[in-house]
């Protein structure tokens, strides 16, 4: 009796295991997968399984419509053969890019530091470099213009050889 109460635990310890290590994950990818392609809009620009690299131009329940090359030939495929997004459309990646904004709102205080600690640092940005000049300025030689080669010298010089 014994024996065979601990078959049966081993048994049911490999396949929650089983479960766990191999179905769960591929269940969880599954989802996502069908989340991405459900959630296809036009303007997306995607590539199929096969490696086609296309721009949504239509969408319908079961099937896409992409444009593809310099042509822009069109074809429909089934949503299932969709491999991945690469990109999101513009208006859809604002309204991302809008909510993220909105959902992260900075203290007032903070928002008071960085304007003092920014106006301070454009400032000193711009006195150094003046500073830098008038440093460098007595090193500058000035030669009179008599010593000056310009390049009606250099042919007078060729013309009396």
């Amino acid at each position: 009796m014994q024996g065979l109460g601990i078959q049966v635990f081993i048994l049911v310890l490999f396949i929650l295991i089983m479960y766990f290590l191999l179905i769960r994950p591929q269940k969880k990818k599954e989802k996502e997968i069908n989340n991405m392609r459900n959630s296809i809009q036009v303007g997306d620009e995607i590539v199929t399984i096969g490696g086609i690299c296309g721009k949504v131009v239509k969408t319908k329940d079961e099937t896409i419509v992409i444009q593809v090359g310099a042509d822009k030939v069109k074809f429909e495929m089934k949503r299932w053969s969709i491999s991945s997004v690469e990109k999101k459309s513009s208006s859809r990646a604002d309204k991302e890019e809008r909510t993220e904004e909105v959902k992260k709102p900075s203290p007032k205080r903070l928002k008071k530091a960085e304007k003092k600690a920014e106006e301070p640092a454009e400032e000193k940005n711009e006195a150094p470099a003046y500073e830098e000049i008038k440093e460098d300025a007595p090193n500058v030689v000035v030669a009179p213009a008599d010593a000056v080669e310009t390049g009606d010298a250099a042919e007078g010089d060729a013309e009396e050889k």
